[in-house]
């Protein structure tokens, strides 16, 4: 299923797709979060319209977009829900969508993969990622990846949300 993927940069035409994508990827987690699902929806959507300064990475199948992920450089500055702003110390992947129909054919990993390979070429020394607890076949596919918790990088949002950390480390990689 991986060979016909094609993964690229995001042109300007791929734009409606992209938020196409992502939110039908994220709508499964409209019920599990309910006091946080209309302000996620729109900082994810407001995040998409400027994706600067992250590079924006489809992933593509017979002609469709099956996939998006952005990756920021070290250095990049995040506004988070009731936290300070924190400045990005590695390359960071953020809002990974696979549409639902192309799920469990590789998208994701191969998305992921492709980040990595820009970290590594970038020097970074790891690449980092948040999640949540109910992204749980996310967060396997990242520990699978070799994704590890860091805890130091988690933050909350009230009352009851750890946006929960993660780092891989990319020292010895040669991209």
């Amino acid at each position: 299923m991986k060979k016909d993927l094609q993964i690229r940069d995001a042109i300007e035409s791929d734009r409606d797709a992209i938020r196409e994508v992502t939110l039908s990827a994220f709508q499964q987690y409209a019920a599990l979060m309910p006091a946080h699902w209309e302000e996620y929806r729109r900082r994810m959507l407001a995040t998409l319209a400027q994706a600067a300064p992250a590079e924006q990475i489809v992933a593509e199948r017979d002609g469709l977009l099956v996939g998006a992920v952005l990756l920021y450089p070290a250095g990049a500055v995040f506004s988070r829900p009731n936290n300070p702003p924190a400045t990005l110390a590695w390359p960071e992947a953020r809002l990974l969508a696979v549409a639902p129909a192309a799920r469990g054919q590789g998208v994701g990993e191969a998305l992921m993969q492709e980040c990595i390979r820009r970290a590594g070429r970038s020097g970074a020394a790891a690449l980092t990622l948040h999640t949540s607890d109910i992204m749980q076949g996310a967060m396997r596919m990242y520990e699978r990846i070799g994704f590890v918790r860091a805890p130091e990088l988690d933050f909350h949002i009230p009352p009851d949300v750890t946006v929960k950390g993660y780092r891989l480390d990319l020292k010895g990689s040669t991209g």
